[in-house]
Parts: C-alpha cells; sequence; structure tokens
C-alpha cells in the first residue's frame, strides 16, 4: 500500500505510543550503539534471525521490477544474512559494512558476495548506478537525511531504496514484559521509531509504500537468550548487568516455555521509496 496520508498515521498508531506492540524512543548514542556490534559479531550472525520469502516478493511488488539480475547495494549489511538473501533470489549484490569485524564475518560466510567498507551517508558509487538500495535491520544507525539524499543520487530513475526491520512483537504478553525487564536493567536500551523514517522518505520526495507481517520462529532457551545479547544495548552493559539480566530471563522465559523451545514472535516491517528521478 502506497497511501501516504494514511500510510503515516497508521503506522504511527501501530509503532508507537504506549500501547501494546509500540515502539518506545529513546535517546541514545548512535555511534556508540552501531560500534558495538564489532563485540558481538559472530554472535550475531549465529542468532540472529533470517527473512521470510515474502519480505523479497513485496519488494518486488513494490519496485515493479524483478530482483534477478538487478543491481543492489546492501548498505549496512552485518554479516550478510540479507545479503546472500538478495544474491539467492538472482540480484548482482554489493554488501556496503562499515564496521570492520561484521565485514570480516560476512566474508567468511559470504565470499562470494562483492563488499565494501563505506557508510549509507557516503556511498563510493557514482550516480544512478543501482536498481535497488537495501537496508536491513540497519536504516536507524545513519543520519537518515544525508542518507536518502546519498540513495537518490546513487539510484537510477525508476529505482527504490527498501528499509526493513525484524521487530519482537511487543503486542505478545511475554514479549512485552520482557522488554519492559530489559528496559529496566539496561541502562543502554534503546527502541526505534520506524514511522519516522516513513516520514524522512516522504519529505525527499519519494512515494513510500508500507508492508507489514507477523511471523514466529521457535529455538531453544539457549539460542533466544544468545540472540538477546547481540543486540547492542546489551552488548554497551557491563559484564555484571548481563549475567544478572540473562539469568533473571531464563527464569522468566522457562516460566513461560517449561520445555526449553522458546516462540518467538516478529513483525516484519517494510518501507519502500520509489525514486522519481
Amino acid at each position: 500500500m502506497c497511501q501516504q496520508g494514511e500510510l503515516f498515521s497508521r503506522v504511527r498508531d501501530r509503532l508507537t505510543g504506549e500501547q501494546p506492540g509500540g515502539i518506545c524512543v529513546t535517546v541514545f548514542s548512535r555511534e556508540a550503539h552501531a560500534e558495538s556490534f564489532g563485540t558481538i559479531a559472530a554472535q550475531y550472525h549465529a542468532t540472529r534471525p533470517s527473512y521470510p520469502d515474502v519480505l523479497f516478493d513485496e519488494i518486488e511488488r513494490m519496485a515493479r521490477f524483478s530482483l534477478t539480475h538487478a543491481t543492489v547495494l546492501d548498505v549496512g549489511a552485518g554479516t550478510g544474512i540479507a545479503s546472500r538473501l538478495l544474491r539467492e533470489r538472482g540480484a548482482r549484490v554489493i554488501a556496503v559494512e562499515p564496521n570492520v569485524r561484521m565485514a570480516a564475518q560476512l566474508y567468511e560466510y559470504n565470499p562470494e558476495v562483492a563488499l565494501v567498507r563505506a557508510r549509507g551517508e557516503n556511498l563510493p558509487f557514482r550516480n544512478q548506478a543501482v536498481d535497488l538500495i537495501t537496508y536491513a535491520q540497519a536504516f536507524h544507525w545513519t543520519d537518515p537525511t544525508q542518507s536518502i539524499r546519498e540513495a537518490l543520487r546513487v539510484l537510477r530513475p525508476g529505482g527504490a531504496l527498501a528499509l526493513f526491520w525484524y521487530i519482537r512483537d511487543r503486542a505478545v504478553d511475554w514479549v512485552g514484559d520482557q522488554e519492559k525487564r530489559l528496559a529496566a536493567a539496561l541502562p543502554s536500551y534503546s527502541y526505534t521509531d520506524v514511522v519516522v523514517f516513513a516520514e524522512s522518505l516522504s519529505q525527499q520526495g519519494m512515494q513510500v509504500c508500507h508492508f507489514e507481517y507477523q511471523w514466529q520462529r521457535e529455538v531453544s532457551i539457549e539460542h533466544h537468550l544468545a540472540d538477546l545479547s547481540s543486540y547492542s544495548y546489551f552488548a554497551l552493559a557491563s559484564v555484571a548487568q548481563q549475567k544478572k539480566v540473562l539469568a533473571t530471563e531464563r527464569m522468566a522465559v522457562l516460566t513461560r516455555f517449561p520445555n526449553g523451545l522458546v516462540i518467538d514472535p516478529y513483525r516484519l516491517v517494510l518501507l519502500l521509496g520509489h525514486s522519481s528521478r
């Protein structure tokens, strides 16, 4: 769906505020959080979710072109989870990642993907060079105004910028309770208000499409706890804080899932902006 006014009111209602499932916005140091992933790069790659196929179906539908043979920059590529999936869809992928340790993990697991060390605010590519730019779980680590301007410069006419996140579904009671405990226990805890990025795209003249999808995965309690500790706000905590939080969450989650198999629910959020240039 691409209706602008409707989009912003509906998405803001869903993603912000105090109602269940909302995203709390906190002030945080973008640089400190982004750099912290270098210390947990291997854990990030091992525990983070992949992306459902429907995401790439929707990107093709909204962008109005096939990923097959499309030239794609996957910016903030991290360990290459989305880069690999885009390549499997037939795209010519160039991964763009500034963090040296995350880039090392990407190269180890995806050596066939071209890799460039750079940031979204300063893309080392010529004007109108690519069909699609993606940010998988990464756009909130950039300066949105500068990154969108750079994307518009690098995208060919008719190209698209796709921003997507998987967000733990706080509308599910036990997840909402867990997030409240994490917020209380970890000083660096933060959530991202993704709707502001829809507005940023629109303000720079892009037509914005929006898609959401609910999904879940079953993992062991050990995997669940390792995934929790792969977030930046956890990596920035002290060792003592980390151990205390993990012990608390182990007890709380096992109360809900006594067999040790955890059903983790997510909402996938996709914002796609069309380049009119």
